[in-house]
C-alpha cells in the first residue's frame, strides 16, 4: 500500500486528503469534489466500487428505481468520506457500483489555493500533475448485456463500439453521460473471468504532458506497457503503466467530443 500511495501521490502528483483504516482518499488538482479516488489496501489488485453522482436528488430516485427493477440492486449505504448516502448495485458482470447525490465540494487550504478563482486547487509542483479522474474501462464476458444495462439503468449513451464476426460479437463499447467520448468502457474479458478492471484513467491537459509523464515514469522504474501513442477508439493520446499494486493506470488527453 505504501508503494501504491507513492505512485499516486508523489509520482502522479495527486493530493492525499484523508486517511481512514486501510484507505487513503486522493484527488487531482482540477477535481471539484473533495476526493475522487479511494485507494484501499487489498490482497489483490482490481476495482472496489465505481461511484456515479446523479445530477439531482430526483435523478437519484429515478436511477435507484431503474436499478431495482433490473434485479441487481444491493441496497443503501450510509455513504463514505465526502459523500452522502449511496445505493449499491452490481452490473451484469459483477462489478460493484453505487449512485449518490450528496457530495462535499473541495475547499483548498491557503497554501493550496490557486490564483485562478475557478480552479479548485493550485497546479502541483511535484510529479506528473494529473488534473482529474477521466474514465475507467472494465472487462466483462458479455459486452452487449453490460452496455444495455448501463444505458437503461444509468442513462449512459453509446459513443463508439467495436464489433467482430460481421456484427455478431460486440467486443468493446465506450459510453458517457455527457459530451466526453467515454466515462465507462466495457471490453471483452479474453480470460472469461468476471468483475475485473482493465484500467483507470487520469487526465492531463495536452500531449506534451503525456510525454513528460513517460520520462518521469522511466526515471522512477515504473513499467510502461503501451504508449505514448494515439488510441484508435476516441483518437486520444495515452500512456499505460502499472502502479506497484498491480493495476493498469492510464495518463490520457485529447480525443474527440460528441456534441
Amino acid at each position: 500500500p505504501d508503494e501504491s500511495l507513492w505512485y499516486f501521490r508523489d509520482l502522479l502528483g495527486m493530493e492525499a486528503i484523508h486517511t481512514e483504516c486501510q484507505s487513503v482518499y486522493l484527488r487531482g488538482y482540477g477535481d471539484y469534489a473533495t476526493s475522487t479516488l479511494k485507494l484501499t489496501e487489498a490482497a489483490q489488485p482490481g476495482v472496489g466500487c465505481i461511484g456515479w453522482r446523479t445530477v439531482s436528488p430526483q435523478a437519484l430516485d429515478r436511477r435507484v428505481a431503474a436499478i431495482e427493477a433490473s434485479g441487481l440492486g444491493k441496497g443503501w449505504t450510509n455513504g463514505d468520506f465526502g459523500r452522502g448516502a449511496s445505493y449499491r448495485f452490481n452490473d451484469p458482470d459483477g462489478h460493484e457500483m453505487e449512485v449518490y447525490w450528496e457530495e462535499e465540494r473541495y475547499r483548498a487550504p491557503a497554501d493550496l489555493k490557486s490564483t485562478l478563482k475557478n480552479l479548485p486547487m493550485r497546479y502541483p509542483k511535484d510529479g506528473i500533475g494529473v488534473r482529474k479522474t477521466d474514465h475507467l474501462a472494465v472487462c466483462c464476458t458479455d459486452v452487449a448485456a453490460n452496455r444495455k444495462f448501463a444505458a437503461e439503468t444509468l442513462g449512459l449513451k453509446l459513443r463508439e463500439t467495436v464489433v467482430f464476426d460481421e456484427g455478431k460479437t460486440e467486443i468493446g463499447s465506450w459510453m458517457s453521460s455527457c459530451a466526453v467520448h467515454h466515462e465507462l468502457a466495457y471490453v471483452m474479458d479474453v480470460k472469461g473471468q468476471h468483475g475485473r478492471l482493465h484500467h483507470f484513467s487520469l487526465w492531463v491537459d495536452d500531449k506534451s504532458e503525456v510525454l513528460r509523464a513517460a520520462d518521469i515514469m522511466m526515471e522512477n522504474g515504473i513499467f510502461i506497457e503501451a504508449g505514448p501513442s494515439k488510441h484508435n477508439n476516441s483518437q486520444a493520446f495515452y500512456l499505460y503503466s502499472w502502479e506497484p499494486g498491480g493495476n493498469r493506470i492510464e495518463i490520457y488527453t485529447s480525443g474527440f467530443f460528441v456534441l
